[in-house]
């Protein structure tokens, strides 16, 4: 699994002018799911990001976080995330998972989060063409993957 996490002051999903989710403060996270992912990497993943220390605490420093700030996680899935762009110009998305594999490791991933959360994350529309909307924080970007642990 791959996510681009990103710290925001709100964020917001709409399908086909929908709003699906949204949250104030908080991480909104882009979810990539791999052919061979696993619950394991769904678990693994989510308490990372529900742990990262990216708020900040009374000192200004990144200290703290989502759960320590009372802050929310939207979760939004982004096969894109294994884009392959080894050939040409039009990238090859072969490594991301096929829906029967990738739905219920996206939401594996959701139940994990929010359970590390405390309460239920805001989600996007597996598959759909989404509108998102954020105001990134800082701004504030990281990228996890679980097959590096990084």
């Amino acid at each position: 699994m791959r996510a681009v996490v990103q710290r925001v002051s709100s964020a917001r999903v709409t399908v086909a002018g929908e709003v699906t989710g949204e949250i104030g403060p908080g991480l909104l996270v882009l979810l990539g799911i791999a052919q061979d992912d696993t619950d394991a990497d769904a678990a693994w993943l989510a308490a990372k990001v529900a742990a990262l220390r990216i708020f900040e605490d009374a000192d200004g420093k990144m200290n703290r976080s989502v759960v320590d700030a009372g802050g929310g996680i939207l979760v939004v899935s982004q096969f894109t995330l294994f884009a392959s762009t080894r050939k040409g110009t039009r990238p090859s998305f072969n490594d991301a998972a096929k829906p029967d594999v990738a739905i219920p490791l996206y939401e594996a991933f959701n139940r994990h989060a929010g359970a590390a959360l405390g309460k239920p994350v805001a989600t996007g529309r597996f598959a759909a063409m989404m509108d998102v909307a954020l105001v990134n924080a800082g701004p504030v970007t990281i990228l996890i993957d679980t097959k590096t642990r990084e």
